[in-house]
């Protein structure tokens, strides 16, 4: 499939929400797309000396989303081709929507929420997640941002499965988006 990697000419945006995979799935998919990888949460980390859920907390969520969107806007104007994962709630902003349909293809995991609340209770590394019903967050969550998400290039349903299952189904995703087909 690095051939696919070959018939890019902008990077690849993984969205969608917490616990849905971005960042495993999107490594695996730089790998066979022979392309590098970035998590936008970990180069928030990096940027801040904070982990994101620090930033949140410290500066709340206008203050996060703004950041946000600029390191996101500078990881895809940086020129290289690339697959980046977001933080969940970043293509919710509508300047960073636009910015990335317009400079990338964004590609919309999608999950159940029981999956994806099975998935977060392994760590408390989500801020959102920390007080009251983690299932019900993701949930009201989940509704919240499916229009946002909706407005993604491509849509990949995942679940249970394998990582490698995903990934499979983005590379025919793309292929198909790149020949026109989506």
């Amino acid at each position: 499939m690095i051939e696919i990697g070959k018939r890019l000419d902008r990077p690849i945006v993984l969205v969608g929400l917490m616990g849905v995979g971005k960042s495993t799935v999107g490594r695996r998919l730089a790998r066979r797309l022979g392309l590098s990888f970035v998590d936008s949460d970990a180069a928030i980390e990096d940027a801040a000396g904070l982990s994101p859920a620090e930033v949140f907390e410290r500066y709340g969520e206008s203050d996060f989303r703004d950041g946000e969107r600029r390191l996101v806007a500078r990881l895809v104007d940086e020129g290289n081709l690339r697959v980046i994962a977001t933080g969940g709630g970043a293509f919710v902003d509508p300047r960073t929507r636009e910015l990335l349909n317009a400079r990338a293809i964004t590609i919309w995991l999608d999950a159940p929420v029981e999956i994806l609340a099975e998935r977060t209770s392994r760590r408390d590394t989500r801020a959102q997640l920390r007080n009251g019903d983690p299932k019900s967050t993701l949930e009201r969550l989940a509704s919240e941002r499916r229009t946002a998400y909706e407005q993604a290039h491509i849509h990949v349903k995942s679940g249970a499965g394998a990582h490698k299952d995903v990934v499979e189904a983005i590379l025919r995703a793309l292929d198909d988006y790149l020949t026109g087909e989506a």
